[in-house]
């Protein structure tokens, strides 16, 4: 097994790794190594449900986040870190059922906010992940 490397970025205010913008699993997998603390696994299980319910998901770090979506389609999820949780973002999220609890000043837009010692329903989690992928993506 060959050594991991520890990626180049730093934390931005609040927590957020600041990492080269890039397409594909690499630059994804270097922000969740970078992620701090229990965040990490928060983000290796994020990862992993995500590529588990849309399988051939596209990713890409923009904005030092990772952003999730299909290639050519748009952009349907991301994720970043704050000082005390991580936020999920639904870029059409006022589409899903439910709808995700957390209102963004963008209309379509809702987040959902993981504590440290949240319990994570993972198949509320799928759920979403699997009705976001099926939307029009976001173009950015």
């Amino acid at each position: 097994m060959g050594a991991q490397r520890k990626p180049d970025g730093k934390l931005l205010s609040g927590g957020n790794p600041q990492i080269p913008k890039g397409e594909g699993n690499g630059p994804v997998r270097d922000y969740i190594a970078a992620m701090p603390g229990w965040k990490r696994a928060l983000g290796r299980r994020l990862d992993d449900l995500i590529v588990a319910t849309v399988p051939g998901v596209h990713k890409a770090v923009k904005w030092n986040q990772p952003f999730y979506g299909h290639q050519g389609d748009g952009w349907f999820l991301s994720f970043r870190c704050y000082t005390a949780y991580v936020q999920v973002q639904f870029l059409k999220g006022a589409s899903l059922d439910p709808v995700p609890p957390k209102p963004s000043k963008h209309g379509e837009v809702r987040y959902l906010d993981i504590r440290e010692n949240d319990g994570l329903d993972e198949e509320l989690l799928r759920s979403w992940i699997a009705q976001a992928s099926r939307l029009p993506g976001e173009k950015m």
